[in-house]
């Protein structure tokens, strides 16, 4: 039998990673040994996320406030990463928003927010930590994109396109820098308990739904997904590169 591959050491920035999927996925990576940055807008949330992480994991850990469409921040946060973890080798943009105004009330501030959050920040990110990612092997990049990317949903189109286009991206990026040793994939949660689904699972029959579309009949944790995005971002899946992967428990799969 092969021994089982270790993952890299080197640290991983988070976005969005003070609540819901970014700080699964930050305590998922932590518990294997990755360092971890917190970016999010939440100053309080994101330090209690990497104290609560460096406590539980013993890892080296920071926090950054962080609006991920100012790039001279994103730029500013990325030296105090590189300065507390060491290294940089490993992103999970899981920032995002949400603003239901289907055509015919879209206001095009709104729709501009939701595009430059979900998908050009994710793509700013890349180019600024491309030396950091190419510098060490082993590094990897995840986009956390949405089943939105796979099926339409009338009441968010600001929304669908942007993880739909977090899927092409994600493809671009694969081609792009996986000669140089990077790989980039995106992960497409299903309906999942988070704060921000929260609004929308409370309507008693609407999560019912929602329960109902999934074979496993239940909705996702956020746990659920940090798994996979940390499998993602490990050496054992040093071979896959520019997926979008649906962990939906088989909605798509049926739908």
């Amino acid at each position: 039998m092969h021994a089982l591959t270790l993952s890299p050491t080197t640290g991983v920035v988070v976005t969005g990673g003070a609540s819901g999927i970014g700080r699964a996925c930050a305590h998922a990576l932590g518990a294997v040994g990755r360092p971890v940055a917190i970016w999010d807008r939440d100053a309080e949330g994101a330090r209690d996320a990497a104290g609560e992480i460096a406590a539980e994991h013993g890892v080296a850990t920071m926090s950054a406030t962080v609006d991920v469409t100012d790039a001279s921040r994103v730029d500013a946060a990325l030296g105090e990463s590189r300065d507390a973890l060491g290294t940089v080798g490993g992103l999970v943009h899981a920032a995002g928003m949400v603003i239901p105004q289907p055509v015919g009330a879209i206001q095009w501030s709104d729709w501009d927010a939701t595009i430059a959050v979900n998908l050009t920040a994710h793509a700013q990110l890349v180019q600024a930590m491309h030396g950091d990612l190419v510098a060490n092997p082993g590094s990897a990049v995840v986009a956390i994109a949405s089943i939105e990317a796979m099926v339409g949903h009338g009441a968010i189109p600001a929304y669908c396109a942007s993880k739909a286009g977090l899927v092409g991206l994600t493809r671009s990026l694969a081609m792009q820098l996986g000669p140089l040793g990077v790989r980039a994939n995106a992960v497409c949660p299903g309906y999942t308990d988070t704060p921000m689904l929260a609004p929308t699972i409370a309507m008693p029959e609407v999560r019912a739904h929602m329960e109902a579309s999934s074979v496993l009949g239940r909705l996702a944790t956020p746990d659920d997904i940090a798994r996979v995005v940390r499998f993602l971002l490990s050496d054992e899946a040093a071979f896959i590169t520019g997926v979008a992967l649906a962990v939906d428990g088989g909605v798509t799969a049926i739908d």
